[in-house]
């Protein structure tokens, strides 16, 4: 059995911007920029654990949508399967700042910056489906 990760797409029509997040300076993938979202606990439903991980990480309530993207990649000699689902904040986090626990910034960019980013590997395995996502769906 693999284990099994998820990916938050927040993406702002109106403002055409995508929603990342910067990782604490701890660990493999330390201070690099990143789709928000994290690992599925065993048993987990997948739209439950955006829903808590968003709850952890933002301290936000979320809303998901559908699957948009799914790859695999290998993180310490074991299998992960990720998987990108488009997922609404109840708000943006400009006005009102989310409480940041495993993140020290975020920002909504332009999705093309992304590849010219430090971005964490797994998510830029899936970008290019995510691009085509937003691009349908613009």
């Amino acid at each position: 059995m693999s284990k099994k990760s998820i990916a938050c797409i927040i993406y702002d029509k109106n403002k055409q911007k995508i929603f990342i997040a910067k990782r604490v300076p701890v660990g493999d993938m330390g201070g690099k920029w990143e789709f928000p979202g994290g690992k599925i606990e065993n048993n987990e439903e997948t739209k439950c654990a955006i829903v808590r991980e968003m709850q952890e990480e933002f301290n936000t309530t979320v809303t998901v949508g559908e699957k948009i993207a799914e790859t695999t990649f290998t993180h310490h000699n074991e299998n992960v399967l990720l998987s990108a689902y488009a997922v609404s904040f109840e708000h943006d986090g400009m006005d009102k700042k989310f409480d940041l626990t495993e993140h020290t910034e975020y920002k909504w960019v332009n999705v093309d910056t992304i590849p010219t980013l430090d971005f964490v590997d797994s998510d830029l395995k899936i970008y290019p489906q995510v691009l085509d996502y937003i691009n349908k769906n613009k």
